[in-house]
């Protein structure tokens, strides 16, 4: 029964653990790049690039724990009522 506990919390804290970490993550690149094209107009196109990319890989990991939730989900022992 520890199992299906253990399962069951992986399944329903993960996803959102990692949803928020992404964000975060995600707005602090978007802060940090908007910050530095402020202070280097001229270097607008380089930040932009680069700040697509890592948001791309950050989005990618938040794809990887979309997977898994769901890989989980399949996993779950199934609920007797009685």
């Amino acid at each position: 029964m520890a199992y299906g506990v253990a399962m069951a919390l992986a399944v329903g804290l993960g996803l959102p653990i990692a949803v928020l970490a992404a964000a975060t993550a995600q707005g602090k690149a978007a802060a940090a790049g908007m910050e530095s094209i402020a202070r280097q107009p001229e270097a607008f196109a380089d930040i932009r690039q680069v700040l697509l990319i890592s948001l791309a890989f950050i989005e990618s990991l938040v794809i990887y724990a979309l997977l898994m939730f769901l890989l989980l989900m399949g996993k779950l022992p199934a609920v007797v009522v009685q």
